[in-house]
């Protein structure tokens, strides 16, 4: 079983729902309390040993990159003004010279095709993907429980949680089989049943463990929903010679790429954060008690 080393990171995305703040930041750059989205997707896959990290960006995404770079200039003049601990910040963030990558999907054409556009920094392993949208916050990372659930069943693993039975339509759900692990087998993927067809409520959640097979099967995908290459499809082709597992993860998932989602995400990783916790509360509470809904809000 090969170890899995290497994670893939699909950030070519417009977030058209963010503009006009996107219109000059990616949306992975937006920051949750005072780190980008995707700082806190790559520490989660840090923590679980991925130790190469490979970005597939797009147009006006150049930022990500030098953001993942060392800052000459600012490293220089915080060791001039004495700023010891926001020094030894940047340099634990910094990833080790080599270990990041980078390479374009030219075109959106969907989840399936960024994940492709990756084979070549890949390789023939098996590989990570962590959406960048989705945020997690637990005591030990959801990837890295998805690893241990890896160790233990080879093959591909993927995040799952559950949702209301009623909702099932919303989403890519799997049906649930023996237990393994921390996990359980998954018997069937489909996507967005009606309520009445799905084989539970355990949704597909924004982290995968795939094995590098599922290249071949993206490179000749048909285009699915929204007339792009969804990697669901190319999966479910997968699953038809390779066994799949899910990873319940039972923390708190924010989808950073709707606002509700990002403010909630900042409310949560704030209070998360003792140097802050007290006032963050003291000033919600101040605020819930006299904001009122601005009739000339500006939508």
């Amino acid at each position: 079983m090969q170890k899995v080393r290497k994670a893939v990171f699909p950030v070519a995305g417009l977030g058209t729902r963010f503009l006009p703040a996107t219109k000059a930041i990616p949306k992975e750059m937006l920051t949750v309390v005072d780190r980008p989205v995707i700082q806190y997707v790559v520490d989660e896959a840090q923590e679980a040993g991925i130790d190469h990290l490979i970005f597939v960006t797009g147009r006006n995404k150049g930022v990500i990159e030098d953001y993942f770079d060392i800052q000459v200039e600012l490293s220089n003049t915080l060791a001039e003004r004495g700023k010891s601990v926001e020094l030894k910040l940047l340099d634990e963030l910094q990833p080790k010279p080599g270990t990041a990558s980078f390479t374009r999907q030219q075109a959106p054409l969907g989840l399936g095709h960024a994940i492709w556009c990756a084979r070549d920094l890949v390789g023939n392993e098996p590989f990570a993907i962590l959406l960048p949208d989705m945020i997690m916050q637990a005591e030990k990372g959801c990837l890295a429980e998805m690893v241990a659930l890896y160790e233990k069943t080879g093959g591909n693993v993927i995040s799952v949680e559950q949702c209301a039975p009623e909702e099932t339509h919303k989403y890519g759900i799997v049906g649930k089989g023996d237990a393994v692990g921390n996990g359980f087998k998954i018997t069937s993927m489909v996507e967005k049943p009606a309520p009445e067809k799905a084989p539970s409520n355990y949704l597909i959640s924004g982290r995968y463990i795939l094995q590098p097979e599922i290249f071949d099967i993206l490179a000749t995908q048909e285009r699915g929903a929204g007339n792009e290459i969804q990697l669901t499809d190319g999966m479910l082709k997968l699953a038809e010679t390779q066994d799949f597992a899910a990873y319940p993860f039972t923390g708190r998932t924010f989808d950073c790429g709707s606002k509700e989602g990002f403010i909630e995400a900042n409310v949560a990783f704030a209070l998360w954060r003792p140097d802050i916790r007290e006032k963050v509360i003291g000033n919600m509470e101040k605020l819930l008690k006299t904001v009122e809904p601005a009739d000339n809000a500006v939508i």
